[in-house]
């Protein structure tokens, strides 16, 4: 049984600094593209940033240069640190990952950690 257990996440100041994590089990993940989606009150969920099990990233615009992505594939965990955060960040962090079979994405999400940046 697949499960993504997220963390990590709080309240924090604008400016400030956060470490979200997710530790998956139950398959091995390391060939499988791992990331993390957020979703604000009121709003569609989106993207935030991704890596490849090759250790390729991508970052949705509004968190470029602010947040990074990184994953251990050992122990099948992705981190999203993320700094400079801003009140827009402010949103429910979920991890996700695609597992790719048969041709076709199977994706998986955690239950979500709350980020709140406000003063």
């Amino acid at each position: 049984q697949v499960q993504l257990v997220e963390s990590g996440g709080g309240l924090v100041q604008p400016g400030g600094s956060l470490r979200l994590s997710c530790a998956a089990s139950g398959r091995d993940f390391s060939k499988d593209r791992m990331g993390w989606y957020r979703q604000a009150p009121g709003k569609e969920r989106e993207l935030v940033a991704r890596i490849t099990g090759g250790g390729s990233t991508y970052y949705g615009d509004s968190v470029k240069g602010r947040f990074s992505i990184s994953r251990d594939s050992a122990k099948n965990t992705v981190t999203l640190q993320m700094n400079s955060l801003k009140p827009e960040d402010t949103a429910v962090y979920h991890c996700n990952v695609d597992v790719l079979v048969a041709g076709f994405f199977e994706t998986y999400w955690g239950q979500g950690t709350q980020v709140t940046v406000s003063s």
